[in-house]
């Protein structure tokens, strides 16, 4: 039970982190399938907006410091984990829920179907907005990462916590 109501809560706080995120697509265009992000990048609208790769580099970073922190203390202080395998473990299972969740229902469900999401200037882009295949394979090479995060949360756990 208490797996079902972390994930739900893990769920509902990264739809409210990607729902902040979004109130500026363009904050999120390395987000986007490539043909979109460089149709944006020669439009002259958008000339001055697009972020560096350094932003999302850094972004993507802190991202990852947070989830290691929200994990870890998830892990050592309400299911009261102690080892690293019991939080690389647990830290990956939540990983990949939250995964699953962001693939199938903020992707596939919500991005590719929401106007919001069109730049302008892009309309006629439609089979690249609905290119499912673009957010399986972003959730899969998140599945790879998680690998990593989730073994620094086993460390933190065991070590530091």
């Amino acid at each position: 039970m208490i797996l079902i109501i972390e994930a739900i809560a893990l769920c509902v706080l990264f739809t409210i982190m990607v729902y902040i995120m979004s109130r500026k697509p363009i904050k999120t265009l390395y987000n986007y399938p490539p043909k979109i992000q460089e149709r944006v990048k020669s439009l002259e609208e958008y000339k001055d907006q697009i972020p560096t790769e350094k932003n999302k580099v850094f972004a993507k970073c802190l991202a990852s410091i947070v989830i290691i922190i929200i994990i870890s203390l998830i892990l050592r202080y309400v299911n009261g984990y102690t080892t690293f395998i019991e939080g690389f473990g647990y830290g990956f299972l939540l990983w990949t829920i939250v995964n699953i969740y962001d693939a199938v229902v903020m992707d596939i469900i919500w991005f590719c179907h929401d106007p919001y999401f069109v730049f302008k200037g892009t309309e006629d882009m439609v089979d690249e907005y609905h290119d499912y295949w673009f957010h399986i394979k972003g959730s899969l090479i998140g599945e790879v990462i998680a690998l990593g995060v989730c073994a620094v949360v086993g460390l933190v756990i065991q070590f530091i916590l």
